[in-house]
């Protein structure tokens, strides 16, 4: 029993840095020419969550992060957006971690996460506008996508890391 509240405990703390990433991250400005463009940061618990406690909790974790973030800024429109690119990069990545993770690291995994994150995001646009030409956005996405999926993944490297150096793995 201890080791299930453990685990609660984790996960939900990993939910709220999750979420504070997320709200943080949305009052920050990019200096750059692409609107809604984001860092991703607050994707560093989903992807550090699938690598220490599997599949369910980091499913969970995503769309917890992505339904609490909603309530936290009260953007109902950005969580279309944001839980539809969670969940299916969440998808993806527990893909890529199941059937090539030990060919690529866990950098590979988060790009893999990225580029599905924004694919979902570029197509819930496509659907609330009905207009198929913000498919000639998702390039530009990408690109940023590799960037910021490299130091996730490698942010979530160190995150997982230092829950090995002392003794925090649940995964089984």
């Amino acid at each position: 029993m201890h080791k299930q509240i453990k685990k609660m405990v984790f996960l939900s703390l990993l939910v709220s840095m999750g979420v504070a990433l997320g709200f943080i991250e949305s009052m920050i400005p990019l200096p750059l020419p692409l609107p809604g463009a984001r860092l991703g940061l607050s994707n560093l618990v989903v992807l550090t969550s699938l690598l220490v406690f599997g599949n369910k909790e980091g499913f969970l974790v995503a769309f917890l992060k992505s339904l609490l973030l909603m309530l936290v800024t009260g953007n109902v429109m950005a969580f279309f957006y944001s839980s539809t690119g969670s969940i299916l990069s969440c998808l993806a990545m527990m893909g890529a971690i199941r059937w090539i993770m030990p060919r690529i690291s866990s950098i590979g995994v988060s790009l893999i996460g990225a580029s599905f994150h924004n694919l979902g995001q570029v197509s819930v646009a496509c659907f609330m506008v009905w207009n198929w030409r913000i498919f000639a956005y998702l390039p530009m996405l990408l690109l940023l996508g590799i960037f910021t999926g490299f130091f996730v993944g490698l942010g979530s490297n160190f995150i997982v890391d230092q829950m090995k150096r002392n003794n925090i793995v649940f995964k089984e």
